[in-house]
């Protein structure tokens, strides 16, 4: 004869309470790519989603206290001729974010303080000389202005796994009106400095 045994839980009678639509982000077009990447970024200042774009690729970057319905004239960063795979914001400055991009590029963008009004166009620095599209960004944890980036389709990466690490000068991210075209990436799987 057997007993049935409730399991002991600390969250058995645990209960959520829904956020209001006020606190939510909503009308928001997230891009339809199938791609293996999560299409949003969020740190202590921003989050940022990719969304759909004609003409190339574009995300938004929201200042976290900006929610409720966003409006479909709210300013984008599209600087990309292809659709953006990946974004990430750099862990050691809350206002620069990198892009992946299909058009084998990356870009590396300053948001300003207190998030866009105007769209956003002109990166700070554009790292070209992919051979194929850009799929997946990581900043280095611990290094400042190291950026891994992942070239290969998300279904194979286990397998064959094509890493760049493109390093750039602190200075050339401190503002915007700092432009450097002769920044590009090894596809050798080295480190290579750009500076």
């Amino acid at each position: 004869m057997s007993r049935k045994v409730v399991r002991a839980s600390k969250f058995r009678h645990v209960f959520g309470q829904g956020v209001k639509a006020d606190q939510c982000y909503d009308d928001i077009r997230i891009s339809q790519m199938t791609w293996d990447s999560n299409f949003c970024s969020v740190n202590p200042k921003f989050v940022a989603m990719i969304v759909d774009a004609s003409g190339g690729g574009a995300f938004l970057v929201l200042p976290l206290n900006k929610t409720g319905r966003i409006d479909m004239s709210q300013p984008t960063v599209c600087g990309h001729t292809g659709p953006v795979l990946d974004i990430e914001f750099c862990p050691h400055n809350d206002n620069i974010i990198a892009s992946g991009s299909e058009d084998c590029s990356v870009m590396i963008w300053e948001i300003p303080e207190g998030g866009l009004v105007t769209p956003l166009n002109d990166p700070v620095v554009k790292l070209e000389g992919h051979s194929k599209r850009v799929g997946i960004l990581s900043w280095h944890p611990t290094a400042h202005n190291v950026l891994p980036m992942f070239t290969t389709c998300p279904c194979t990466a286990v397998r064959r796994v094509r890493r760049a690490w493109a390093t750039c000068p602190r200075g050339a991210w401190r503002s915007t009106s700092v432009k450097s075209p002769g920044f590009t990436s090894s596809m050798r799987g080295s480190a290579s400095p750009l500076s």
